[in-house]
């Protein structure tokens, strides 16, 4: 199990509003617009989304998206709070996360071409809101957004990433579905529906209170549907969860259920039977493990400056230090005590004689691989300081390499603590925040193995939830509240027993079969050949034990003295604890493989102490044994001794060609050697400069793809405003064509002018009256001729423009026709004034009747 917090969250976050994050980059506005356009309106979950821009360009996003959402969309400004059912949309040139339920706005730390802002905001999400977060990959190039998921998979939130088919640039989402952290994969349109179905779900079975399935009894233990998922489990993977507190596994079984909308934990149980690609994902989902650099800092800070300097006072002469750091997860806790020790080791005066190994172990596969790589993200500079920083790493692409002379002090394996041997003789133990996972039985087992597996004065150090529980005879505290503790010296401790074999109800073995005596066993003292036979067993026949599977004696053949002793305190007949130092690891492997294997496992030349210093070298076979039926699935460890006498004459026999050879090849050697020397100096001075031009060349890499995504947001922005702009000019060539059929319906001559008097637009009744032709337009109106008697036209124009004063005047032409003239201002929508509108209007009519009014008048 990971070192890992409780999945559960607090009351705080459950109060507090449930955030979706979504990243996206190059290709990310369609799938964008797709998303939010299919997210009912009363979802009441708050979206922020975040995009790679131009931090050069002003960016449109937040009207784009605006358009295809009711919900209402807002660019995010720093400390703004967070509502529900609204978008918050990054800024340009901004890292954008989520503090104390605020939007928190901070200027890039690293140089273009090197920001991973989605990651900063998911991994914000996962501080925040544990598991109430929710992360969304879409279309993108690069990998940024893989990380930040990861952290929304390790507190136990829901992540989802666009379906790579459907995306214009797949690298983003691919990245993330091949990292194994994508719940739900599906086109964009779809992921709303589908992380809402998952949220229901999961509410449902929080709600039914269905029941976790605690053992009431053993019979009814094992047909519960929650004990056949651990028996699916241990089948898959060989890892025995059945001793694991049950809540804390069932609420990742529950997430699993709501990924695939699964209603109970039995119809889970056959889905897990019928796919055993779902085994591999609740085994790493039950694994998830949150960890980070000098986690809880008050602890690091007392083993800095305290509990570290006084072990290290404690070592008189030469002394090799080592340390188990159990559940490792991804390494941060293991490289940050092996910082914390070189640290205190370079505070010694020199020469001290100290060195120090780490052994870090977890069950993850994939938690270990990614701490051998020893390559962590930039925001680690959050919790591990500037000096640390340039001390301890090497800068790279996207984050930091732990470097080579830390990484060489801590050795990672695979190991399961529950199962398999413990590392002994140690320093130091580190198990933080692994038993709280364990039920009290499997608790009492873990305590009283760690007391075993510590030196006199060992330091045991466990988690803020944890404790030591009934053994204070085992441990005594150094300090309580940060959970240190001390091993305790001459203990008798009766309940110490290895648990190399699980105890639960899953892998528990029937009681021990005595091997029975043969029904004529009375005979055989009668028969001088069985009795012979009985003597040459005794005294020639190698010494050899049987075993049974987890590992207590059965049976004991000829003298067994040098390869086992009786443990002290309460008896004990455990193998484990009987075997000599020297015997017990390399016959512990040879059990495990020897029970996967029909062929016997022979080991050669182990060494065993003897008293007065001297050292017997011994042949062992391990074989699993099938007949007689009574002794099938037990195993027979046969020891042979390999002989002193025959070891020496061998070395005698051999010391004189060896010393012969031995001179041959030192010469070649050193030839080799110069040689190698020589080409070994070319090579590395052509490595540096390939190193150096590829630093170069990948920097420069790095920075075209930046400004390539960031050129395709622009372009995808540019595209949808050109679209639009292309719609308001058809409509405004077609609003212009209806203004022109108007103006030409209408029959009435009319000349339109900008500020300046040129001409701007005319009816086809005004050119009959002033000479304008389609080649006028723009032509200033002094320049055009007239059959109006009217030379003060451009004049009283100007004057209208100037005075804003309308002018009427009725003119008469040289075609003997009479014109209204009307010069009025040319005002705009938003009042402004922009020329004028000459009106020419014919009123001949109206002027030879008011004549013949007049003549007859007069007559």
């Amino acid at each position: 199990m990971s070192d890992s917090t409780p999945s559960s969250a607090t009351p705080e976050t459950q109060l507090a509003v449930r955030i979706l994050g979504i990243g996206a980059s190059a290709g990310g506005l369609a799938p964008l617009e797709e998303f939010l356009a299919a997210i009912p309106p009363d979802s009441h979950m708050a979206y922020v989304v975040v995009q790679h821009l131009d931090p050069t360009h002003r960016a449109l996003l937040p009207e784009l998206l605006q358009r295809v959402t009711p919900m209402s969309v807002r660019q995010a400004t720093h400390g703004m709070s967070i509502e529900p059912d609204c978008v918050y949309v990054i800024p340009p040139n901004a890292e954008l996360s989520v503090v104390d339920g605020l939007l928190s706005l901070a200027k890039p730390l690293e140089p273009r071409g090197m920001r991973l802002p989605i990651n900063i905001l998911f991994s914000s999400l996962a501080r925040a809101q544990g598991e109430q977060a929710i992360g969304v990959v879409l279309s993108g190039m690069g990998s940024d957004g893989t990380l930040g998921l990861q952290a929304i998979k390790a507190v136990g939130g829901l992540t989802a990433a666009q379906q790579p088919d459907t995306a214009q640039f797949d690298a983003m989402p691919r990245s993330a579905i091949d990292a194994k952290c994508a719940d739900i994969i599906a086109p964009p349109e779809d992921l709303p529906a589908s992380i809402l179905a998952c949220l229901t779900q999961a509410s449902v079975h929080v709600a039914s209170g269905e029941p976790s399935a605690e053992p009431e009894a053993e019979s009814r233990l094992e047909s519960t549907p929650l004990q056949r998922i651990f028996r699916l489990l241990q089948q898959r993977t060989g890892h025995d969860f059945s001793l694991y507190k049950h809540s804390s596994l069932q609420r990742r079984i529950e997430r699993r259920m709501a990924i695939h909308q699964i209603a109970t934990l039995a119809h889970y149980a056959d889905f897990l039977q019928r796919n055993p690609q779902e085994i591999d994902l609740l085994f790493k989902e039950v694994l998830i493990g949150v960890t980070s650099f000098f986690r809880d800092s008050a602890v690091w800070e007392y083993l800095a400056d305290t509990t570290v300097p006084a072990m290290l006072a404690q070592q008189k002469g030469e002394h090799h230090l080592r340390a188990w750091v159990i559940g490792c997860s991804t390494g941060e806790e293991a490289y940050s005590l092996a910082m914390v020790f070189t640290e205190a080791l370079e505070a010694l005066p020199r020469p001290h004689g100290l060195t120090l190994q780490i052994f870090a172990s977890d069950l993850s596969p994939d938690a270990i691989a990614t701490a051998r790589r020893g390559h962590y993200p930039a925001d680690i500079s959050k919790h591990v300081s500037p000096g640390r920083l340039s001390r301890f790493f090497t800068a790279r692409a996207n984050g930091y390499q732990i470097n080579r002379d830390i990484r060489d002090l801590v050795l990672f394996a695979q190991q399961d603590v529950v199962l398999d041997p413990p590392f002994t003789r140690l320093d130091m133990i580190s198990c933080r925040n692994l038993l709280i996972y364990f039920d009290q039985s499997l608790q009492r087992k873990l305590i009283p193995l760690f007391h075993y597996s510590l030196r006199a004065g060992g330091i045991l150090l466990l988690g803020s939830s944890e404790t030591v529980g009934r053994y204070t005879q085992l441990f005594a505290p150094l300090e309580p509240k940060l959970r240190l503790y001390l091993r305790q010296e001459n203990v008798q401790n009766r309940d110490i027993r290895l648990p190399f074999k699980s105890p639960s109800p899953l892998a528990r073995t029937a009681k021990e079969t005595p091997v029975p005596h043969s029904p004529t066993s009375s005979h055989l003292h009668d028969s001088l050949q069985a009795a012979a036979d009985q003597v040459l067993l005794q005294v020639y026949a190698p010494a050899a034990v049987v075993v049974n599977g987890e590992g207590d004696i059965v049976y004991i053949s000829g003298s067994t003295g040098k390869y086992l002793e009786p443990a002290a305190g309460k008896a004990n007949w455990n193998f484990y604890a009987m075997v000599r130092e020297g015997l017990r690891a390399p016959i512990a492997s040879a059990l495990r493989k020897a029970a996967k294997q029909s062929e016997p496992e022979h080991l050669h030349n182990l060494r065993v102490p003897l008293p007065g210093g001297a050292t017997q070298c011994v042949d062992v076979t391990v074989q699993e044994l099938r007949e007689p039926t009574a002794l099938r699935g037990m195993m027979i460890i046969v020891f042979r001794d390999t002989g002193l006498a025959d070891k020496q004459r061998a070395k005698t026999a051999t010391r004189q060609t060896h010393s012969m050879e031995l001179k041959q090849y030192q010469d070649e050697i050193q030839t080799l050697r110069e040689e190698n020397h020589a080409s070994q100096e070319e090579l590395q001075s052509a490595n540096e400069e390939l190193q150096s031009t590829n630093e170069e060349l990948q920097s420069t890499n790095e920075e075209l793809t930046t400004s390539k995504e960031e050129m395709q947001s622009m372009n995808e922005e540019l595209q949808t405003i050109n679209a639009e702009m292309q719609t308001k000019l058809d409509d405004l060539a077609l609003a212009q064509s209806d203004m022109q059929n108007l103006l030409n319906s209408i029959d009435i001559a009319i000349v339109f002018l900008d500020q300046n008097l040129n001409v701007r637009r005319y009816t086809d009744r005004a050119s009959k009256i002033i000479n304008i032709r389609e080649s006028d337009v723009g032509r200033p109106l002094s320049d055009l001729t007239t059959s109006l008697q009217y030379p003060e036209l451009n004049e009283d124009a100007l004057s209208t423009l100037n005075t804003l004063a309308f002018c009427e005047k009725q003119i008469f032409s040289t075609d003997g026709r009479w014109f209204t003239v009307r010069i009025m201002p040319y005002r705009r929508l938003d009042n402004v004034i922009d020329g004028v509108v000459i009106t020419l209007l014919d009123i001949t009519a109206t002027k030879e009747l008011e004549q013949d009014l007049r003549k007859d008048l007069k007559s």
